[in-house]
């Protein structure tokens, strides 16, 4: 269930294989292809919605509390 103050974050970087499918889903433009993977632009458009985390056939993405991100 999204909460307030939830955020994407890149949970398993090395899992990606750049499909842009969360790119596609995102309905504020948070992502943008990295070199190597996935990459948030800009986590402040961030709204939570788990579209990306939902879609992502390789488990990179992960929506949490603000105050559980680590990276």
């Amino acid at each position: 269930m999204v909460g307030k103050g939830d955020k994407v974050k890149v949970d398993n970087p090395n899992w990606c294989k750049r499909c842009g499918i969360c790119i596609e889903v995102c309905p504020v433009e948070v992502f943008k292809l990295g070199e190597d993977h996935i990459q948030i632009e800009d986590l402040d458009n961030c709204i939570g919605c788990e579209n990306c985390e939902l879609s992502c056939p390789d488990y990179v993405l992960k929506v949490v509390n603000e105050n559980e991100r680590q990276e």
